[in-house]
């Protein structure tokens, strides 16, 4: 059975939420049969979830019984999309609030180690979607409960949504263990969240950088938390600054903090930062994972073995996805990676093999003939202005968006002292919000970049 599952005490606890929730691990595996006995052949399911154990039993359980196929999809979903994804896969079930309905739709062939979707991160109106197997379920869970040392008594706080690959990554590396996932879908400043933190002895923490500067900004150092033995971090590059503060905190209190790096089409995780190096490396992503191979190859194809000479960065492993689907047909494709994929990140690896990532491919842009990567002119604002931005934009010139108006010289002048390229090549505009997804990435495709 998937993860071992089967090897767990039927009345230990796999879930509890915030809502006073619990879920064993026996209960799944009972799911799982009465899924098998329900839906007679392998089918596609749309699943609408939350962050409640509901949730991840019915997932978990449609895994364990390879009966269905989920497509795992945010319960809040832009209506548009939804339908644009309805047209397209006409799934032959869908799940939503605990039921379970079959729709009008035949029940069409799908690969048979296909195990789950995922929509592609930022999705707001495309239906492609990234294609996982059974292996790569086991991978990951093999994978980070490995690095991150978890054992059978830990009790992660689980605030990342079940549909995204960071999250449903959690549910798999500590199912592995015999762990008790603690899963919320409170908001970071309801009191609820904290409380239920406190009440049920969170021992770690995940978070993507958006997480971490909202800890930051609820004075989190201040706090006193026993129970917490480790915080983690992914979801994208996070301010040096921030990074370093919850490094040096978690080394004079005795927990561990511990950057990584991956993607949905690596089933979460394919680097992480050991703690040894958390505050003396703070901003790379560190090494592959284990059981991964990190690389990097140059513009024609070739090997780079120098440090800190840029290239695009590759990586092996189980854990690499099949490839994408952009239509039903896709989804009796097999296996089109065979465990290997060019990430589409720059980036340089030091003397010990740890490796920083300068930025996307297609986050670039050549102004006056110098290429300037918007992500590091992003950072470079975090740091000297001490706010937020999205960075976008052509060759002719740099729409930089922030929400605080009283910064907009300053953050001009810095991109102008740093890049030391001329002020006409950058534009400040002031917007009310940085457009996000529910997993705090920034949705540059809402931007305006003209």
């Amino acid at each position: 059975m998937l993860l071992g599952l089967e090897h767990i005490d039927p009345a230990r606890l796999a879930a509890i939420d915030s809502e006073g929730g619990k879920l064993t691990y026996g209960q799944i595996i009972e799911r799982a049969k009465a899924i098998e006995a329900l839906v007679p052949e392998r089918a596609l399911c749309f699943m609408l979830v939350e962050n409640n154990v509901t949730c991840v039993e019915w997932v978990m359980a449609s895994l364990i019984s390879r009966r269905l196929v989920p497509l795992i999809l945010n319960a809040k979903i832009d209506e548009t999309l939804y339908a644009n994804l309805l047209e397209t896969y006409l799934p032959a079930y869908i799940w939503e609030k605990g039921e379970l309905t079959r729709t009008e739709h035949p029940i069409t062939p799908l690969y048979p180690e296909l195990s789950h979707l995922l929509p592609t991160s930022g999705s707001t109106g495309s239906p492609k979607l990234v294609r996982h197997c059974y292996d790569n379920i086991e991978a990951a869970g093999l994978n980070i409960s490995t690095f991150f040392e978890l054992k059978e008594s830990d009790r992660p706080l689980m605030v990342l949504p079940l549909y995204y690959t960071m999250g449903l990554s959690m549910v798999f590396s500590h199912f592995k263990v015999s762990a008790t996932v603690l899963i919320t879908g409170r908001n970071m400043t309801d009191p609820v969240f904290w409380k239920f933190l406190k009440e049920e002895r969170a021992t770690s923490f995940t978070g993507v950088p958006y997480s971490f500067l909202i800890l930051n900004m609820m004075r989190f150092f201040r706090m006193d938390l026993p129970d917490m033995e480790l915080l983690t971090q992914g979801g994208g590059k996070m301010e040096r600054g921030l990074n370093l503060k919850f490094a040096e905190y978690c080394r004079d209190n005795n927990k561990r903090w511990i950057a990584t790096y991956g993607q949905s089409e690596c089933t979460a995780r394919m680097a992480y930062l050991p703690t040894k190096w958390a505050i003396e490396k703070a901003g790379s992503i560190g090494i592959a994972v284990p059981n991964g191979e990190l690389s990097l190859i140059d513009e024609n194809g070739n090997p780079i073995t120098t440090p800190h000479t840029e290239g695009e960065m590759c990586y092996r492993g189980k854990n690499v996805t099949m490839g994408y689907a952009t239509c039903a047909e896709d989804l009796l494709k097999g296996d089109e990676r065979h465990g290997f994929i060019r990430t589409g990140d720059l980036a340089y690896f030091d003397e010990d093999g740890c490796y920083y990532i300068v930025g996307r491919m297609g986050r670039f842009l050549k102004l006056f003939g110098m290429r300037v990567g918007l992500d590091e002119c992003e950072q470079i604002i975090a740091t000297n202005c001490q706010t937020e931005s999205a960075c976008v934009g052509t060759d002719e010139k740099m729409i930089v968006y922030i929400t605080d108006a009283a910064k907009t010289q300053a953050v001009k002048d810095a991109l102008v002292e740093k890049t030391h390229i001329v002020a006409t090549s950058f534009e400040v505009r002031v917007i009310p919000e940085i457009p996000k997804n529910e997993a705090g990435k920034k949705l540059f495709s809402k931007l305006e970049n003209k």
